[in-house]
């Protein structure tokens, strides 16, 4: 049976248009499907609100105690339940997830090396029997990028990674189909020429690119994810443009396409 697993970026749900156009689309896809979504920018926005420093590092949030307790109220809170609510409202049959919720997705805090990134979660084992059941009830799972360790603390979670966590996970028992959508067309040459799309990335060639500096830093860990899920019995990943997810489901017309 296939099995249809959606990324949503922060963007997509920052954008009040584009999410409302890809809810749509999204409750159109056919069922069985899960919904994993990142964090957007109001995480930091709420913690301006309540005096907590937001530091980045390369590009990734350092998660002291403060910063925890702002992201798991609203990745897990505020954004996770209001997608649920809008999807409701189109008929969609969806559940809320965190990776903490019947202990679904286990992680263990990230060590620290040269960067102590703080309560951030390296992900161990996805529970693919506890989703299963879910998707057997018609219900569509959805995930906020938070998961928790045997110590009892939340942590916050790569989205990407949480993506192809899930998606090996569940490759065990269908034929998953991962779509990677955010505000770009797909994989660009040029990130500043939207028609630069690469149609299909292979292995070989992303390494190229990669050492040629033509891929963007922010697309190394998307990418890095894509192709380990392919290398781990996912059968199809696809990078794609949010207003062309049916397109990329339905037809494998749009994006770029993982091999």
């Amino acid at each position: 049976m296939k099995l249809t697993i959606i990324k949503i970026g922060g963007n997509v749900v920052d954008n009040p248009t584009l999410r409302e156009n890809f809810l749509n689309d999204f409750a159109q896809i056919p069922s069985p499907k899960i919904l994993v979504h990142g964090g957007g920018k109001i995480a930091t926005q709420v913690a301006v609100k309540l005096d907590v420093e937001t530091v980045m590092v390369e590009g990734r949030r350092i998660t002291d105690k403060a910063m925890l307790d702002v992201v798991t109220m609203v990745y897990g809170g505020l954004v996770n339940k209001t997608l649920v609510a809008q999807l409701q409202s189109r008929g969609v049959n969806t559940i809320g997830l965190t990776g903490a919720d019947a202990g679904v997705i286990l992680s263990k805090k990230r060590p620290v090396k040269e960067i102590d990134y703080g309560f951030v979660g390296d992900i161990e084992k996805v529970d693919n029997i506890f989703i299963d059941s879910l998707l057997k009830q018609n219900l569509v799972p959805i995930f906020a990028p938070l998961t928790y360790d045997k110590e009892g603390n939340m942590l916050n979670t790569n989205a990407d990674t949480q993506a192809q966590a899930i998606a090996v996970a569940m490759a065990k028992d269908y034929e998953v189909n991962l779509v990677y959508c955010f505000e770009k067309k797909g994989v660009l040459t040029d990130v500043d020429d939207d028609n630069s799309v690469i149609p299909i990335l292979k292995k070989d060639y992303y390494e190229q690119l990669k050492a040629d500096g033509a891929i963007h830093t922010g697309m190394i860990p998307k990418l890095d994810n894509a192709f380990k899920a392919i290398g781990e019995g996912v059968a199809q990943v696809t990078i794609c443009h949010a207003a062309e997810v049916r397109l990329a489901v339905n037809e494998g017309t749009a994006g770029t396409k993982i091999v």
